[in-house]
């Protein structure tokens, strides 16, 4: 019997599981298991537990009410304190909870509260990294690229035989470079930005972004929240360099069926093919 306490959705891009449940105003949680990240931590459900790092890309509660039940259940399952990112001006006010919260529950709440600002970077393992940017939406939020470093022998020393390099590495000699490829970035919430100016997004192989409303009512009020509307969305990804797109913190004010509707006469058929809705539980591209 499923014991979880929520009902996430769950798709797989290139072999990389994506589970997450994303609606404005309610709740937002996504979590890429095998990189060992949550983006966001919502109201910290079941399966996001075991997962050791969370992204925090701001402060608003329906982002971030589950913290210290997140970094509380690990202690209690005997796993170790979860490691939480979150921009630096919100370090204190959460430590202030978490302090709150032990004195509620009795027990310490341990945990590793890192503060984050725009260009910093975090090692989750040994070849992934996260580095962070600025976002358009509350004071200090930040979205986050995930990287892999990987090493490609320097060309100089293309064609020489195994010993040869082995004995040049002994004396200390750095044959190798070191290349990153951003894997996926985490806008969160934000207004419209120059993600063509920002290399790390540009070339993620994948990119989850917010795309909140749809019908030209709502246009005033996503200036007024500091959200995307989909007449901006369009405009702010085509030409990145993306693999696969996915569109995240869909308002409950229009339903999925119009949402894929209205993209797909607003979006390319190009960023179509690559385009999937978080909440859409048959998770296939828009074309």
């Amino acid at each position: 019997m499923d014991m979880a306490s929520h009902k996430l959705l769950k798709f797989e891009i290139d072999d990389l599981e994506i589970i997450g449940y994303s609606i404005a105003g309610e709740e937002t949680v996504i979590a890429m298991p095998q990189l060992d990240v949550c983006f966001d931590i919502g109201k910290a459900p079941d399966q996001v537990i075991p997962i050791n790092h969370v992204l925090l890309t701001h402060g608003h509660i329906d982002h971030a009410a589950g913290l210290a039940y997140y970094l509380s259940h690990r202690n209690f399952c005997g796993q170790k304190p979860g490691t939480v990112l979150a921009p630096k001006n919100l370090v204190k006010p959460i430590k202030d909870i978490i302090s709150a919260w032990e004195k509620l529950d009795g027990n310490k709440v341990p945990g590793n509260i890192v503060g984050i600002k725009p260009g910093d970077e975090f090692k989750i393992k040994p070849n992934l990294l996260t580095r962070a940017f600025a976002t358009k939406h509350s004071r200090g939020s930040v979205g986050y690229t995930v990287i892999e470093m990987r090493k490609k022998l320097k060309e100089k020393y293309h064609g020489l035989a195994g010993p040869k390099l082995v004995e040049l590495k002994k004396k200390g000699i750095e044959i190798d470079r070191k290349i990153e490829m951003p894997l996926v970035t985490y806008l969160g919430d934000t207004k419209q930005m120059d993600l063509e100016s920002m290399p790390d997004v540009a070339n993620s192989k994948i990119l989850i972004a917010e795309c909140t409303f749809f019908i030209d009512e709502h246009i005033e009020r996503a200036e007024a929240g500091r959200h995307i509307h989909v007449n901006e969305f369009g405009k702010m990804i085509e030409g990145l360099n993306n693999e696969h797109i996915v569109i995240m913190h869909t308002t409950q004010r229009t339903g999925i069926g119009e949402i894929k509707s209205i993209l797909r006469k607003k979006l390319s058929e190009e960023t179509l093919k690559k385009t999937v809705l978080l909440m859409d539980r048959n998770n296939q591209p828009l074309r």
